[in-house]
């Protein structure tokens, strides 16, 4: 009660604020001291128990909720810690922070310019810019911010599919034949989780097979496509990979534009970790083929360092994402507004709700300029060069693919000392399995830094190292390899 909108509010809620904006800039100074820890490791039981973090019936003071505000922030992971390495999307950018700030505070939907007049234009000529960038002309096309490059692939399978069939949308999937999509072994799982969510079935997501850096091969997709057809399926969509998750692999787009427009099915790019390569005119040509596809993922939210979340679906053909999904509610689209109701993008959205997300992009994108994110971009790639270099004939690494990563995924196995020496055999692998997850597990005990790993087909786990961090720099590089050399010694 005594905060805004109380009677004579004003000088306790500004107060307020201002101490909550301090512990928010003693967190941002915090998360670029490398002398900080990355993480102040609990395990879970050990966090619930040593705070109440129980919802009570009586209220709590102010003194108390600034003091849950510092405690949620000693605990949180300081993904913008230039030795943060653990996902794809990493970093801090500072106004993308007051974007964010500027966002919340204005709270709106971003569903008609009704309601949302400013973001709802930032979002049109955001989109167009990104468009033009793709390749296609004048920027043509329409498209969405949606939650999460998993949305947008969802969104590019239900417009895919509407194209071809239009009658899904009232008579559902059964009033059609059998689809069946198609994506690398190497793609994103929301491919075929999209597959579920829309009644089409994972059993209808053919995987086709990569080369040894983890690209789709063209003449396996036409191979599988031919026998779909043969089945009397019907194939309906192709989802290529610009910057796989894992390997950080570029499908080849051109070759597989082609046999997608051989055999007249959707052609879908996702970009969501790869498309920030579009900003560099060093880097782009990995995406040469791109402007063919009919749908693109590009997720700000990673390459760019875009606080999370943003990003966006990309469709050539305008107007498409209307028919698929208004549903011409007259609460919120009426059709007699004195504005031209175009900018009205509710209808084509899958969520009524929609957080504003483009914001922060578009004010990122005028504080850095395209020629901003390009050096940022070029910065991340050199550094996973440098890492490459660094490791590739260094004792105790082996890289898991042969050659220098295309994207700023460094893939590579440390093995101990013990290891050394062994011939390749199950019991070698076995215990190479355990490295990874020891030296991960001490990484967050001691705080000092976080890599990923995983396992992949019949790959012992291996750290799969990414960077998007543009505060990072060739030392936290050095430290991270004498940090997995320091804890994985005695393995």
């Amino acid at each position: 009660t005594d905060l805004l909108p109380t009677c004579n509010g004003e000088i306790t809620t500004i107060s307020f604020l201002q101490d909550v904006v301090d512990i928010l800039l003693q967190y941002v100074v915090k998360s670029f001291d490398r002398s900080t820890k990355v993480i102040d490791f609990h395990y879970p039981n050990e966090l619930l128990q040593e705070y109440n973090w129980e919802l009570a019936d009586q209220p709590q003071t102010l003194e108390e909720i600034l003091l849950n505000c510092r405690t949620t922030l000693k605990y949180a992971i300081k993904t913008g810690h230039p030795r943060y390495f653990n996902q794809l999307s990493t970093g801090l950018d500072m106004v993308g922070l007051a974007a964010d700030w500027l966002t919340s505070a204005a709270n709106t939907n971003m569903f008609t310019y009704e309601i949302a007049p400013v973001f709802v234009l930032l979002e049109y000529v955001t989109l167009r810019k990104m468009r033009e960038m793709v390749g296609w002309p004048g920027g043509c096309g329409d498209g969405i911010f949606s939650p999460g490059g998993a949305i947008s692939n969802m969104y590019a399978m239900l417009i895919a599919r509407f194209k071809m069939f239009p009658e899904v949308k009232e008579k559902g999937m059964a009033a059609i034949p059998r689809l069946v999509a198609f994506t690398s072994e190497h793609s994103h799982f929301s491919v075929k989780k999209g597959a579920a969510a829309l009644g089409i079935g994972t059993d209808s997501v053919v995987l086709i097979r990569c080369d040894e850096r983890g690209k789709m091969i063209p003449s396996d997709l036409e191979r599988r496509i031919l026998e779909a057809k043969q089945k009397g399926f019907v194939p309906f969509l192709v989802s290529a990979t610009a910057g796989t998750t894992v390997y950080g692999a570029f499908d080849p787009l051109i070759a597989i534009a082609d046999i997608c427009k051989k055999y007249k099915i959707w052609m879908h790019v996702d970009g969501a970790w790869g498309g920030g390569l579009l900003m560099s005119r060093k880097h782009k040509w990995k995406l040469n083929g791109v402007e063919r596809a009919n749908s693109v993922t590009w997720n700000p939210h990673k390459m760019m360092g875009v606080p999370l979340q943003c990003s966006a679906l990309l469709v050539r053909e305008e107007g498409l994402m209307q028919s698929c999904n208004q549903m011409h509610a007259s609460y919120l689209f009426q059709q007699d507004k004195h504005y031209d109701l175009s900018y009205d993008t509710g209808d084509k959205a899958l969520q009524c709700g929609r957080h504003v997300d483009v914001f922060k992009l578009w004010l990122m994108w005028r504080a850095k300029g395209t020629t901003g994110f390009e050096a940022q971009i070029d910065k991340c790639l050199e550094l996973a060069e440098y890492l490459y270099n660094k490791i590739k004939n260094r004792e105790g690494y082996e890289m898991v693919f042969d050659g220098k990563p295309q994207h700023t995924n460094v893939c590579f196995w440390y093995i101990p000392p013990s290891l050394r020496g062994m011939e390749d055999s199950e019991e070698r692998t076995s215990r190479l399995m355990k490295v990874a997850p020891v030296i991960k597990a001490r990484m967050m005990e001691y705080g000092t830094t976080m890599v990923s790993y995983q396992p992949l087909g019949d790959k012992a786990n291996f750290f799969r190292m990414v960077i998007s961090n543009p505060a990072a720099t060739h030392q936290d590089i050095d430290f991270l390899i004498d940090e997995i050399e320091r804890l994985g010694q005695d393995l």
